[in-house]
This record gives structure tokens, sequence and C-alpha cells, in this order.
């Protein structure tokens, strides 16, 4: 049984010109204890997808899906304060930029212990213990001492370990991780890769892994859903997808990677696309047409 299921969602934004449709009919199934990859270049709807689970979109978009079911509870349905029961409780998101996510105006301890009071009811002295022990569990250095200190006090990786301590406060079943590794050097990146994968095979947690980066879909995916200017290009098993992609653009993505370089130049999407004269999409082939 999944604990997330999604069928038929499609988000449009209102803008100066008209509808602009960000998702078109996107699907997506996660099990408990599983890690889905979902990968596509700037632009492909991956955060916009996972922003419209969470129910954060602005007033601006509308969200339809024929089904939006989170451990069995139809989240469509929901009124705004059961949502809120659920969100950052049962599912909870690590957002691309930490210190962008993290208030400037409190403390890192301000911030975490509200989580816990609010959804755990916990009072502060319960809450400051356990904000210490998450922050330990993330490998943030002398943990009491860093509860006083603000967000621009910290590293960028340190702040990622602050949104990630958020995030598990409450032992979600899923756990939404937008490009986790994104700004960070490449020591950090790995670092921070491995505390979340250590954290998710510990707890059992659905992981959801949105990146642009084959090699980390390589390491931490079971499966991982290939996603192109808002359509689902194609969805397969980690090892199936690299040894035997079966679309145009998911072939495209592959043959970028670096390794694959000849000469001075690196590969590019687009260079795959004019040597084999792929359309992508529905709408490109409807252009080319």
């Amino acid at each position: 049984m999944s604990l997330l299921k999604i069928r038929n969602l499609t988000v449009e934004f209102a803008t100066a010109t008209g509808q602009f449709r960000a998702l078109k009919g996107v699907n997506y199934d996660v099990k408990a204890g599983e890690v889905l990859a979902i990968v596509g270049e700037s632009g492909s709807g991956k955060s916009v997808a996972m922003l419209a689970t969470m129910g954060l979109l602005p007033d601006s978009a509308t969200v339809k899906a024929d089904i939006m079911e989170f451990d069995g509870r139809d989240l469509t349905k929901l009124t705004s304060k059961e949502r809120r029961q659920v969100i950052g409780k049962d599912i909870s998101m690590i957002f691309q930029e930490p210190i962008a996510s993290l208030n400037p105006c409190f403390t890192v301890g301000f911030q975490i212990g509200e989580v816990l009071r609010t959804h755990l009811d916990m009072d502060r002295k319960q809450a400051r213990q356990r904000a210490i022990e998450l922050f330990e569990a993330v490998g943030i250095p002398d943990p009491e001492k860093r509860l006083s200190s603000f967000p621009h006090q910290m590293s960028g990786g340190q702040c990622q370990r602050v949104m990630i301590a958020m995030a598990i406060a409450c032992q979600p079943k899923l756990l939404i991780a937008d490009e986790p590794t994104t700004a960070l050097d490449v020591t950090i990146q790995k670092q921070i890769l491995d505390l979340l994968m250590d954290i998710q095979q510990k707890s059992d947690m659905a992981l959801i892994m949105i990146t642009h980066d084959m090699g980390v879909v390589a390491e931490t995916a079971d499966r991982v859903v290939v996603q192109y200017n808002g359509e689902q290009m194609e969805e397969a098993g980690v090892l199936e997808l690299f040894e035997a992609p079966s679309h145009p653009y998911t072939k495209a993505l592959l043959s970028a990677l670096p390794e694959h370089a000849t000469g001075d130049r690196l590969p590019t999407v687009s260079d795959f696309a004019q040597e084999n004269g792929s359309g992508f999409s529905k709408s490109d082939e409807a252009n080319a047409s």
C-alpha cells in the first residue's frame, strides 16, 4: 500500500498573460521506507509538485488532482487545521536554501522548539532537551550552545543540519528533501547525504529526494521519476533507469553526465536532442509537427 498516492496532479498559475500550466498531470506513489528520486532540469516542476502536496503554493496557484492521499487520508478534503496537523508532523520538508528558510530574527533553538511545542505539545524545558538531542543526532557540535545562535552565525552546512533536525523532530512518516545539498561544497554535500540516508534507514521513513544530480540518484534512490516541462517522462527502478533508460529525455540526461565528455566541452541535453531529433514532451512533438 502506498503511503503517498497522487494521480493526475496539475498546477496552474495565474499570470498577466493568462494561466500558466506548471504541472501537466503527473503521478506519484511512495511506499513506507522507500526512497523516491524526482529528477529533471530546472523548471520541470519537481519542487512545485511537492509544494502542492504540502499545500504551500501561493493563492495564485490552482491545484487539481484526481487523487492526493497520504496514509489513507484525502489531503484535498482536509480543513486548514487538519492539514496543519499533518504537515510538519507526518510530512516534513527540507527546503532548497536553508539560510532563506530559517527566520533571521529568532535563534535556531527557538525555531526548532516552536515545532516541538506546536506538534508534540511539549513545554519549554522538554522542547529544549529534545532540541539538544536532535542537534546531536544531526552532528551539530556543542549543541546546547548552538541553540542560542542566529542563522547568520552559522555556516551553510550547519544551517542545513538545523533544517534537517527541524524536519525530523516529530519523526515524520515522509520526508521531502528539495535539493538539500544546493550551494554546499562537495565535502559537506557528502556529509548531508550520508546523514539523510542514515536517518531514513534507522527510522524506516519514506524519503522523496528532489534533485538534478544523477550521481545523488544513483547513491540514494530505490525508484526514479523523470520530469521535463511539467510532464512525467519515465518512472523506473534506479538500476533499470541507468542500465536501460527508455525515454529519449532520460537518455539525454544520462548522456550529459561529465564522464561522457569528449574533448574540452561538456555534453548537454540540447546536444542530445539536436543529434537525435528527439521531442521530449507531447507539447514539443505538437510544435514540431
